[in-house]
């Protein structure tokens, strides 16, 4: 089913076309715009609130800049919906986000447009701002470099790191702050508290119209617009300054805040601020989800990402099981851990934005005292957690497991340098599915391994993520805790049985076999378990071990193990660069024994997007990927 373009959008295939529009048609072709993302995402799925809320600021951005040779950033990418549309994707956006179609994200390989590769959050101003020192060198003097950041995207560290810089680097740089108090969750913290102050100060407002009165005449001063600039600037900037203005305090210019779904004013503004030099910011106020009514209206967050809808009623489809279905492990564990701080007041919960996500809302809205979501900051959570563990807390730092690659520094160097007993639930382990390849989670299991006074566990079914969360909030010496689960459904329907305590470094017999061993780490186990009910009708009988903790291995199960089979198949949902396939050979090869080992894992390149079932195919570690990796090393030959 392909979805129609309006009359107008059906003329726009890039940029140059959409300059052909007279201004006055601007607001037509946002409504198109706004529409035909509507009708696709209803259809199809993907991210929704957060490209409605930018349509204007995105017609506006193509209309007044030269792209792509002015360069342009959104962040973060799910914004970037209506940019991809009126960059040439049109056509083909019924595939976003679908297995061999275009990604739900820039990408710098998929669109010349796509000037910087925006999964992950907070990115987007020092990427600009290496594009605009390098073309300061290359003295191009009138390229211009733009940051669109939203969602939330600014309470990340590194915006501030990147603004800092920013202030003192004379470069042609324009910040556009897309302010709509969301990122998926509604943001918190006291960045928030300041964005709304100056957007509900009056007097704030007056100098702001005062300004742009000024501004608004600049194209009629021609080779003076700069010198008239700096004199608004200077007449100004000393009530700024009183103001404790934070963005003028690190020497960006500071302007607005705009109406940021008023298009036409929007390029005007665009306009005046391209004759300004220096690194300066717009403060955008718009609305997530402007445009639909449910999504205005309604929650959010569900309407985020709400999956396929009815257009009409807002009605967000549900799927319908035959069977009841097994709990996502995100839920689990967001009712596991209210359990056990119900029998323990040391435990807290701690995420980073993401308390929807991963379920951490449930104990923030039965303990809004003891769970705590930091904002986009994941090196802050896991180093506010090593604070909380040195008073004798038990913090439970709950963060997707491809966010956890932003905050290595700090595990290493602020938990387990120090010993502190932390336990990490990574969310999100293996595939993440339509997101890709900026939020799959390859590699976790190969960078928790390598550090001392780490243990890293994987749970195969939700019971075994229930016990190994009450075994680490269990008094031990020191050394953090990593339990790593996949994305969406477990196997298991009734789950809420007595807590028993998991021995660390304790692996178990799933089943007996002959001939070949397969060893399994985590859910992806229980593909193991469907292909050997597969084999046992050809007469194959592989023996199934879940090892349940890559660090420490059960080497006595081990030994028993390389003492019976010199046939082996590892399977992960990892990479098999140095996770878990590799300290099994590690193993071997440190007791002398000699084996053939057959590793199933994520290969050594960049998987793109695609559901998880999916992908699992392709990287041969699904149901038939396992049987035929075990018949391979079968004896005697199956047919």
């Amino acid at each position: 089913m392909r979805i129609e373009p309006g009359e107008l959008l059906s003329k726009i295939n890039n940029p140059s076309d959409l300059k052909k529009l007279d201004q006055s048609q601007l607001v037509q072709l946002s409504d198109e715009l706004r529409h035909f993302i509507i009708d696709n995402v209803s259809v199809y799925g993907g991210h929704f609130g957060a490209s409605l809320g930018v349509v204007e600021l995105t017609v506006a951005l193509h209309y007044a800049f030269n792209t792509p040779y002015d360069q342009l950033i959104w962040d973060v990418g799910h914004q970037a919906y209506g940019h991809k549309i009126l960059t040439g994707r049109r056509d083909v956006f019924n595939t976003n986000r679908q297995y061999g179609g275009i990604s739900g994200f820039p990408k710098r390989k998929e669109s010349e447009y796509d000037t910087f590769g925006v999964g992950h959050s907070s990115t987007s101003i020092s990427g600009a701002l290496g594009m605009a020192v390098a073309s300061k060198y290359k003295d191009l003097k009138d390229k211009h470099h733009i940051a669109v950041i939203g969602d939330g995207a600014m309470t990340g560290g590194l915006a501030f790191e990147a603004m800092n810089h920013a202030g003192v680097s004379n470069s042609n740089l324009l910040i556009v702050l897309n302010d709509n108090c969301m990122s998926i969750d509604p943001n918190v913290g006291a960045l928030k508290d300041y964005l709304t102050d100056i957007t509900t100060s009056h007097t704030y407002n007056k100098v702001r119209d005062e300004v742009w009165n000024v501004l608004g005449k600049l194209s009629t001063f021609g080779k003076n617009a700069q010198e008239v600039a700096s004199k608004v600037e200077t007449s100004v900037k000393s009530f700024l300054l009183s103001q404790s203005n934070l963005f003028e305090s690190l020497n960006l210019r500071y302007f607005g805040p705009v109406d940021g779904h008023d298009v036409n004013h929007l390029i005007n503004v665009f306009d005046d601020l391209k004759d300004i030099p220096g690194p300066k910011i717009l403060h955008c106020i718009t609305k997530k989800g402007k445009g639909y009514g449910p999504s205005e209206k309604g929650d959010q967050t569900t309407w985020h990402a709400p999956g396929t809808f009815d257009k009409l009623s807002g009605e967000i489809h549900k799927k319908v099981h035959e069977t009841p279905q097994a709990p996502k492990y995100q839920d689990v564990f967001g009712h596991t851990i209210v359990e056990l701080a119900e029998k323990n007041d040391k435990i807290i919960g701690v995420t980073p934005a993401m308390p929807s996500g991963s379920s951490l809302n449930i104990m923030m809205k039965a303990m809004p005292d003891r769970a705590f979501d930091v904002g986009i900051a994941e090196q802050h959570a896991v180093t506010f957690s090593a604070g909380l563990a040195t008073q004798g807390m038990i913090p439970f730092c709950n963060i997707y497991s491809s966010f956890m690659q932003r905050a290595y520094d700090q595990v290493i160097h602020d938990v387990c340098i120090q010993d502190l007993p932390v336990v990490f639930c990574l969310d999100r382990a293996g595939f993440a599915g339509a997101d890709g390849p900026t939020h799959h989670g390859a590699y976790d299991l190969a960078f928790m391994r390598c550090i001392p006074n780490m243990i890293v566990a994987s749970p195969m079914n939700e019971q075994e993520l229930r016990n190994l969360m009450y075994t680490s909030q269990l008094p031990r010496k020191g050394n953090a805790f990593t339990i790593r689960y996949p994305r969406g459904q477990g196997v298991m329907q009734e789950w809420r049985t007595p807590f028993e305590e998991i021995e660390i470094g304790k692996g178990r017999v799933v089943q007996e076999g002959e001939h070949v061993a397969i060893l399994t780490i985590g859910h992806i186990g229980n593909y193991a378990v469907t292909a050997c009910e597969e084999l046992s009708s050809k007469n194959v009988t592989p023996a199934h071990y879940d090892m349940r903790f890559v660090k420490p291995l059960d080497e006595a199960l081990l030994h028993t193990i390389f003492k019976k089979f010199n046939k082996i198949v590892t399977v992960e949902d990892g990479c098999v660069l140095g996770g878990f396939g590799s300290a099994i050979i590690e193993f071997m090869a440190d007791n002398g024994y000699s084996a053939t080992v057959l590793r199933l894992g994520i290969p050594d390149k960049i998987v793109e997007h695609g559901s998880q079932n999916q992908l699992h195919k392709e990287c041969n570690f699904d149901v038939g990927g396992i049987e035929s990796a075990v018949i391979s090393l079968y004896e005697p030959k199956i047919a």
